[in-house]
């Protein structure tokens, strides 16, 4: 697993390149040997910079977008998995797959301290076993999909169908739009 210019290396040999819950993680997951770690410039970890510096295509990359929203005083998350080149309909399909009134972006803050990952790394690999993991199919179509490691500082590669074989992973036709 490799992208034009950037220096490919196994993911679970490579720890210190990985969030300490990324890390582990990948280290319990049976399709773990399919997933590489890129090094790159936590400056360009943004999937907009980081596609124009790496010459890659918005479509290569998946966004982890986290969704939160309360029902009967219970509070639900989801990380939604879609392609770069999309965006998660939130007001319509989250909403009603969490079952909530008013879904919305969890805060920053609360992101990175309850993912336990970095802003701008955050990763469906490792999320809390609580939160519900959403995917659009397109992102399984990805040949080689470009996600976030849990740190700044490198992505990780991987086949797209193997983002579907994440533990507790929810396929969902139109969750991209």
């Amino acid at each position: 697993m490799s992208l034009p210019g950037l220096n490919s290396l196994p993911a679970t040999d490579h720890p210190e390149l990985l969030a300490p819950r990324v890390a582990t993680a990948l280290a319990d997951w049976a399709a773990a040997a399919g997933v590489a770690v890129v090094e790159i410039d936590p400056d360009l970890a943004d999937t907009a910079a980081m596609s124009a510096a790496y010459d890659l295509p918005l479509s290569a990359g998946v966004n982890c977008v986290l969704v939160a929203g309360k029902r009967e005083g219970e509070e639900r998350i989801a990380a939604c998995l879609v392609r770069a080149d999309t965006r998660a309909d939130v007001n319509h399909t989250v909403k009603r797959l969490i079952d909530v009134r008013k879904p919305s972006f969890l805060p920053m803050e609360r992101a990175v301290a309850e993912s336990q990952m970095e802003y701008g790394g955050i990763t469906p690999v490792g999320l809390p076993d609580s939160w519900r993991l959403l995917l659009d199919t397109r992102v399984l179509d990805v040949d080689v999909a470009v996600i976030g490691s849990g740190v700044r500082r490198s992505k990780l590669l991987l086949p797209g169908r193997l983002l579907g074989e994440l533990p507790g992973a929810e396929v969902v036709e139109g969750l991209a739009g």
